[in-house]
């Protein structure tokens, strides 16, 4: 039985629970199963249409947040607002666009009271799509070869360099497999439009995907590593299902990974393993994934783990998790009054 955590009011942002889901819904549910129904889950949402917003039993209030282009300045008034309201404990940020401004305020936020436990800006730059591949070299990882693209005038060089298919990649998100120039051209116009630059075009790697969640403990370790192999994938590359495996490979990649950056809270590495067996590290994203409640279900709950870790709490590494569990992702028509949607996007908190 999980012990009880009375009192705790941790705040969680990523409540986008659709097609191409953030990870704030199944790192609540984590928390409440790790720490217990007693704690208060403030939710922090961009837009009013978060399906997160309107889901009964999981968030017990939620606050509009300033968009990341906005500033650290509003990001940390809106958030003292929220605390004087709320008296929050710890904030888990769960997006990648927003923790530039999560890690910079880190230090104000300590000052009233909210914790986090979050990379630095360095560990956070060192594994961006743009440098994963000078990083990988560095340290002997696999990470398939990669060029940025500033213009569409780039895109000859890039095709003539890693040959098609490839795969155009945004800043933050998105990715899409580009068979020919017209593709290509198009995957990098609509994820320069919505995300800037560089657009990274990668060299396209076939074989098995896989994914690794693990928690860093920020000197040179980690408190939790689960792997977990995709069984479905949708149009946008997200995993629709997938199950826990047991990989002692695996378990050394994200080893590697965590020692050569120290890294400081939750990531996840995205894997190809091709034909000849070999791991590619093709993504590290800088958070929970969105299917970190299988890594819970497995027996290693990192949420909870990663506000004891805030707290300051001496917490044992995981050493075995269960393989075999598998996740299976559907949708779900949440029917709300649309008076709470107004309330919402009115006044920024229901």
């Amino acid at each position: 039985m999980a012990t009880k955590y009375t009192g705790l009011c941790i705040g969680v942002t990523g409540l986008n629970a659709n097609d191409n889901p953030g990870p704030g819904i199944a790192v609540i549910r984590a928390l409440k199963e790790g720490l217990g129904d007693d704690i208060r889950i403030i939710g922090f949402a961009y837009e009013s249409l978060e399906p997160g917003i309107y889901m009964p039993g999981l968030v017990d209030k939620t606050y509009q947040l300033p968009y990341p282009t906005a500033g650290t300045g509003a990001l940390l008034e809106r958030l003292t607002y929220i605390n004087n309201q709320e008296n929050l404990t710890a904030i888990i940020p769960n997006f990648d666009a927003e923790l530039h401004n999560f890690i910079i305020i880190a230090p104000s936020l300590l000052k009233i009271g909210i914790r986090t436990f979050l990379p630095s800006l360095a560990q956070l730059q060192v594994r961006d799509k743009a440098n994963l591949f000078e990083f990988g070299n560095k340290n002997k990882l696999r990470v398939p070869p990669h060029y940025k693209l500033f213009s569409a005038a780039d895109l000859p060089h890039a095709t003539e360099e890693l040959g098609f298919p490839l795969v155009i990649k945004g800043k933050f998100y998105d990715a899409y497999i580009a068979v020919n120039m017209d593709s290509a051209l198009k995957a990098f116009k609509q994820l320069e439009a919505a995300w800037g630059y560089p657009v990274i075009a990668q060299k396209y790697i076939k074989g098995t995907e896989i994914n690794v969640a693990a928690l860093g403990s920020g000197n040179g370790g980690n408190l939790s590593i689960v792997p977990m192999r995709k069984l479905y994938i949708t149009e946008k590359g997200k995993a629709w299902a997938g199950v826990t495996i047991e990989d002692n490979a695996l378990v050394e990649l994200a080893d590697q990974f965590a020692k050569a950056t120290q890294w400081r809270g939750a990531y996840e590495l995205e894997i190809i393993r091709d034909a000849d067996d070999q791991l590619f590290i093709i993504e590290i994203n800088p958070r929970f994934p969105a299917w970190i409640y299988l890594a819970a279900a497995a027996g290693q709950n990192q949420p909870a783990t990663l506000i004891k870790m805030s707290m300051g709490e001496n917490v044992d590494p995981f050493n075995s998790h269960e393989s075999g569990k598998l996740f299976i992702r559907h949708s779900w028509d949440q029917v709300v009054d649309i008076a709470e949607f107004q309330k919402m996007s009115a006044f920024g908190e229901l």
